[in-house]
């Protein structure tokens, strides 16, 4: 096993999941679900099968990635956001499922809800709370209920991090 796992999580034979990457307490990985290299799956998550996370993804407590949802390498996903794969649910079937992807580098903040059927652009930045109803464009930010866009954001590599503890400016 080129993961670690945490004694307490979930993980489905059958469930694919990268070198490097650390699944946490109460995590829950069905079979069937894929998850790449070097991710960081944080508590109480629960990934489905027929999901796909690429490599470098993080994934904050609480939240849970279903049939249909695709993010691709280096999303960041904040505690207890929602991802919907069904438009119209109902507790018994027929459903239809609506495939949502979330772009390279792009970032989804706490308690956010995108909606089935959308694509979260490369790089793009929804704000904590924000309900994402339609398609978010590469490199924008969006805030709101529903999602408006509120401004841009460049591309990764120009992001500048201060050093950690380095004071606020």
């Amino acid at each position: 096993m080129g993961y670690f796992r945490h004694a307490k999580a979930l993980v489905g034979k059958g469930a694919r999941i990268g070198e490097g990457t650390r699944v946490w307490a109460f995590t829950n990985v069905q079979a069937g679900a894929v998850i790449g290299r070097n991710c960081n799956i944080c508590d109480g998550c629960f990934i489905e099968k027929g999901s796909l996370l690429g490599n470098d993804v993080t994934l904050k407590n609480g939240v849970a990635v279903f049939e249909g949802i695709t993010l691709e390498d280096g999303v960041f996903v904040g505690p207890n956001a929602v991802f919907v794969n069904d438009r119209y649910p109902r507790s018994r079937k027929p459903w239809t499922l609506e495939r949502t992807r979330v772009g390279k580098g792009a970032s989804v903040g706490a308690n956010a809800t995108i909606l089935c059927g959308v694509t979260v652009g490369e790089g793009a930045l929804v704000g904590a709370g924000a309900v994402v109803v339609k398609d978010v464009p590469p490199f924008t930010v969006v805030v709101g209920n529903p999602a408006r866009v509120a401004g841009k954001v460049g591309a990764l590599k120009d992001v500048k991090r201060k050093p950690r503890g380095a004071a606020h400016a």
